[in-house]
C-alpha cells in the first residue's frame, strides 16, 4: 500500500504567540521621563505597557490578539484569492524566491510560522519531493545492472517521498489553518499536530509581534538552524512609493470589500505594513535577537524583502 505523500502538520499557536507578544512589548518600555512627577511617570508607564498599535490605531494590548484573530478569521476563505488580486499574482513569485533562497534538502525540518493556508509549506513539500525523486532517479540510472523487477521493488518500498523532511504550519487563526488543512488533504498530504525546530521561515506575519517573535525564533531553532522572513518592507523608489501608497490605501480596501466583503480588515493590513521597520532596521533587530550572518534581499523595489539569519 502506497504511503502518504508526506507529513504536513498544522498546529494552532495562538496562546504561545500572545504570551510572547506581551513579553516583547514590556521589554521595549522606557523607565522614566525627566521633569514629570513620579506618580505621573508610573501612570504613564502603566498606560504605555498596556497599549499597542493595531494598524494606525492605538488599542489596549490585551485586545490586539483578538482583533488580529478577527481580521484573518473574516477573510480566511477568500485569503488566497485576495492575495492574487492584491499583488496581481506577484506574491507567487516572491514565495518561489523564498524557497529558492532556502534551498531545502530531503531531511530538512521546517516550521512555517504565520503559515496560514500553507502557501510556503506546499512549496517546501513540492521542492523537497522533487529533489528527492531526482536523486532517486540518478541512483537508479547509476545501477544499470538492475532488472525491471528490482527497480519496481525499489519504488514500491519507498516509504517517505521526502527523505525524512517534515513541515509544521503554525498560525494564530484556526480558520486559516482549516483552509490549509483542506488544501493539504486535496493534494494528498496528511495533516496532524506536532512541532519541529530545524528551519523557520515566516511570511507576511512577523510585523504583528516583531521583537518577541525574533527572540522566540532564536530560542526554538537548533544550532545551525536558519531563520527566513518574507515580509512587506519599505519601497526605495520615490515614484513607485507614491504609486504604491495610492494603490494600497485607495484600491486594496475596495478589493477587500468587493471580493471578501471586508473593507476594514484590508485597511488594517495596509496600515500594519506601513508600521514595519525598514530593511536595515529589521536586519539590526534580527542581529539583536542573537542571529548571525544576517542578510536581506529587497524584491520589487522594496515592496517586500527576504531576511535571513543563522543560529550558530
Amino acid at each position: 500500500m502506497a504511503a502518504p505523500k508526506s507529513c504536513a502538520l498544522w498546529s494552532y499557536c495562538g496562546r504561545g504567540w500572545s504570551l510572547a507578544m506581551r513579553g516583547g512589548q514590556l521589554l521595549g518600555l522606557r523607565s522614566s521621563w525627566p521633569g514629570t512627577p513620579l506618580s505621573a511617570r508610573l501612570l504613564s508607564q502603566e498606560k504605555r505597557a498596556t497599549e499597542t498599535h493595531f494598524g494606525f490605531e492605538t488599542v489596549p494590548e490585551e485586545e490586539k490578539g483578538g482583533k488580529v484573530y478577527q481580521v484573518f478569521e473574516s477573510v480566511a476563505k477568500k485569503y488566497d484569492v485576495m492575495n492574487d488580486m492584491m499583488s496581481l499574482g506577484i506574491h507567487r513569485v516572491w514565495k518561489d524566491l523564498l524557497l529558492w533562497k532556502m534551498r531545502p534538502l530531503p531531511g530538512t525540518q521546517l516550521l512555517d510560522v504565520a503559515g496560514g493556508t500553507g502557501d510556503i509549506a506546499f512549496r517546501f513539500l513540492n521542492y523537497v519531493q522533487s529533489h528527492h525523486q531526482s536523486k532517486q532517479k540518478r541512483q537508479l540510472r547509476a545501477q544499470q545492472n538492475l532488472s525491471w523487477e528490482e527497480i519496481a521493488k525499489k519504488y514500491q518500498n519507498e516509504e517517505d517521498s521526502l527523505g525524512g523532511s517534515r513541515v509544521v504550519v503554525c498560525d494564530i487563526n484556526k480558520e486559516m489553518l482549516k483552509v490549509g488543512k483542506q488544501k493539504a488533504l486535496a493534494q494528498g498530504y496528511r495533516a496532524g499536530e506536532s512541532f519541529t525546530d530545524s528551519r523557520m521561515p515566516i511570511a507576511f506575519g512577523i510585523r504583528r509581534v516583531i521583537a518577541a517573535a525574533l527572540q522566540e525564533a532564536h530560542r526554538v531553532l537548533k544550532p545551525g538552524g536558519r531563520f527566513l522572513c518574507l515580509e512587506f518592507s519599505q519601497v526605495n523608489n520615490p515614484l513607485i512609493s507614491r504609486l504604491y501608497d495610492l494603490y494600497s490605501f485607495q484600491v486594496i480596501p475596495v478589493l477587500g470589500e468587493v471580493i471578501a466583503g471586508d473593507w476594514k480588515s484590508y485597511q488594517y493590513l495596509v496600515e500594519s505594513i506601513r508600521r514595519f521597520p525598514s530593511q536595515e532596521e529589521f536586519k539590526e533587530m534580527i542581529e539583536d535577537a542573537g542571529f548571525h550572518k544576517v542578510t536581506y534581499e529587497s524584491l520589487t523595489s522594496g515592496i517586500v524583502a527576504i531576511h535571513s539569519g543563522f543560529k550558530l
